[in-house]
């Protein structure tokens, strides 16, 4: 969002990013600009380097969204995570700015004692920069910052934090509100972030790249959201080195079952772990049954398109969350209710 306001206004920034963000095409550039929009991450930078890649990039203005428990293979629990977060928060220079999610305790605690100023975003009465009147559509969300009335065609409460976000980062570097209302507007969202893959008789399947309870949680309710009154699945591959271990199986669990119906397939690169360091699929799955949420365990993604597509209904909304390819099953999915309806 960041990197496409800050085009969209004229200022040529090179950007690096996670992503494939619609507008921009490719995921990094490089702009003959004097601004760099990097997506940050506190992963370890190589097998020689165990500091967190966020460190190298000595920046001016950081955005942090959230802190929260993650990569359990770098990691040890969330104080280190914190750290990480400190580390990167005490080299931004005095002249610079860090926006901060005022609505997240642990990102509050990261911030404090940062040399440079702090502004807090978010949805409470104390935030410096507070979202207001947030308007939730079908089709879009509507919300205010500063005086300024924004909207945004992707859904999700998550998605208007990191419009907020955008907006205080571009205003910061010099970009109008009117250049920033238009360019947001006017912004198509990123590749494997809620994004439609097809559409066949009633049935939608959608490509997320959630891969952490907390954004598997925000991206069904996005959903819900996008598809009001759908019935929706949420597929999910245990495929990131924290996913497949048992670390956050309680909150996964607890996220699955905000969908109407779950389905859990069998962890990736079982082997390298052991009984009691990896996720129990089964266990996720008695437990959502347990809870009222009709779900399934099984192996891979032919075996789910099997399981699955006998049970589809018209409107029916089909969420895939992986970070990786999750064996084709998109397209399976589209094919096989494609075979059903011949």
């Amino acid at each position: 969002m960041l990197a496409w306001i800050l085009k969209d206004s004229g200022q040529n920034p090179s950007w690096m990013i996670g992503g494939i963000p619609a507008n921009l095409g490719d995921g990094c550039f490089l702009g003959g600009g004097d601004i760099v929009v990097l997506e940050g991450d506190e992963y370890d930078t190589a097998f020689f380097d165990k500091r967190s890649k966020f460190v190298h990039y000595l920046p001016e203005v950081v955005i942090v969204n959230n802190v929260e428990f993650d990569h359990a293979d770098i990691f040890d629990d969330l104080d280190a995570i914190k750290l990480a977060f400190r580390r990167m928060l005490n080299i931004v220079p005095q002249n610079g700015v860090v926006f901060v999610n005022g609505d997240c305790e642990n990102s509050l605690a990261v911030a404090n004692g940062c040399p440079a100023q702090v502004v807090t975003v978010g949805m409470s009465e104390g935030c410096a920069m507070r979202i207001t009147e947030l308007e939730m559509g079908s089709r879009h969300s509507a919300f205010s910052v500063d005086g300024c009335r924004y909207e945004i065609s992707q859904e999700g409460e998550f998605n208007v934090r990191n419009a907020a976000m955008a907006v205080c980062a571009a205003s910061f570097v010099g970009a109008g509100s009117k250049q920033i209302g238009k360019a947001l507007a006017d912004f198509h969202g990123v590749a494997r972030r809620q994004q439609l893959r097809g559409e066949v008789h009633g049935v939608r399947v959608i490509d997320d790249f959630a891969h952490h309870p907390t954004a598997i949680r925000g991206a069904i309710a996005a959903t819900r959201q996008r598809f009001p009154g759908a019935r929706i699945w949420a597929l999910f591959e245990p495929r990131s080195n924290t996913t497949r271990r048992s670390i956050l199986q309680t909150e996964l669990t607890e996220a699955l079952a905000s969908a109407d119906r779950a389905v859990v397939a069998s962890v990736a690169r079982a082997m390298q772990l052991d009984d009691k360091e990896r996720l129990d699929p089964d266990q996720v799955v008695a437990d959502l049954k347990a809870g009222g949420t009709v779900a399934y365990h099984e192996a891979d993604a032919d075996a789910i398109v099997m399981r699955i597509v006998p049970d589809l209904r018209d409107a029916d909304v089909v969420v895939v969350f992986s970070n990786g390819a999750f064996g084709g099953i998109h397209q399976k999915l589209l094919d096989a209710l494609e075979q059903r309806v011949s």
